[in-house]
């Protein structure tokens, strides 16, 4: 399933085995690209995490047919290079929201 199928699909669910053993159920909030790469922002369905607002930020791998792959980001540059392009994506999503309601 390639990133445009998944995004535009409904219950697109991922599960992510946390270090202490856990398993967290999260919905796919976004796929963006920042600095050549894709990543994916999750948010948690259930837990401690379900409410707060987090977001989990992995690397998506588009697999073409197959299911995409989620990879953890591996170092902390990297990972400061995919936060800001979230946030510059929620910046976009918001201020088109706006252009919207104006209309």
């Amino acid at each position: 399933m390639t990133k445009e199928e998944l995004l535009n699909s409904e219950g697109n669910y991922f599960t992510l085995y946390m270090e202490d053993g856990t398993e967290l159920e999260c919905s796919l909030f976004a796929v963006f690209t920042a600095d050549g790469r894709d990543y994916a922002a999750l948010l948690p369905l259930s837990g401690p995490d379900e409410d707060s607002g987090e977001v989990y930020l992995y690397r998506f791998i588009d697999k073409g047919d197959e299911d995409p792959e989620l990879e953890n980001i591996p170092d902390d540059e990297e990972l400061e290079i995919a936060s800001d392009a979230f946030d510059e994506y929620l910046d976009d999503l918001e201020f088109d929201t706006i252009e919207e309601e104006e209309l």
